[in-house]
């Protein structure tokens, strides 16, 4: 069973941690079935960019990237080449390590 692990983060992950994951799984739902609360404005739906991850290792584990998330990726806060949105994208076989970007462009956060 692949682990994720998310590099601390100020406010949703203060401390970092580790976490089991499905092979398949989306990582949105692996982070929020965790108690990450990564904002998903658009409730999944690849319509926003409030679930911005940067995947810092086992980025070519993961599902290729379709026209609509390389779309709305442009429009994300601290784009990188391995930047992906966690609401479309399925863990793999391999590890994670990722980063919760500091900021997103939503103006008001909505918790979930």
């Amino acid at each position: 069973m692949p682990q994720i692990v998310v590099l601390p983060h100020a406010t949703l992950c203060p401390d970092g941690t580790v976490i089991e994951a499905q092979t398949g799984e989306l990582v949105i739902d692996a982070l929020l079935e965790n108690g990450i609360e990564i904002e998903h404005a658009c409730e999944k739906s690849c319509a926003c960019t409030t679930c911005h991850v940067i995947v810092r290792e086992g980025f070519n584990s993961l599902n290729e990237a379709d026209e609509l998330e390389e779309d709305q990726l442009d429009k994300a806060w601290g784009l990188e080449a391995t930047s992906r949105l966690s609401c479309q994208t399925f863990v793999g076989d391999e590890d994670l390590v990722i980063e919760l970007p500091k900021y997103t462009i939503n103006l008001a956060r909505e918790h979930h």
